[in-house]
């Protein structure tokens, strides 16, 4: 069964290559606090369409390198999220006046 995970893209420098960094809380056993523990996963990017700050969905793969074992497979649509926000400034703005 292959792992799927969703994190965030931290480096885009390499050709074809993204460093996603997945985050997770965990509850101490014996204080029973919660704190964050994060990891990081070197993802294969085949259109160099992701960028850093993009939240992506990666997921295991057969090894493609000596550390690319992940492969992101869903990209966010940030070009419509960025564009709601800027219709939404506009509508505000508009309605002000």
């Amino acid at each position: 069964m292959k792992r799927i995970l969703k994190g965030k893209v931290v480096s885009d420098k390499m050709d074809k290559t993204v460093v996603v960094k997945v985050e997770a809380l965990r509850t101490h056993p014996l204080y029973h606090k919660k704190y964050k523990v994060s990891k990081k996963f070197v993802a294969h990017d085949e259109g160099n369409t992701v960028k850093v700050d993009d939240i992506v969905v990666i997921e295991e793969t057969k090894p493609q390198s000596l550390r690319k074992k992940w492969q992101v497979v869903k990209e966010p649509d940030s070009k419509k999220a960025k564009d709601s926000k800027i219709s939404k400034k506009d509508e505000n703005d508009s309605t002000a006046n």
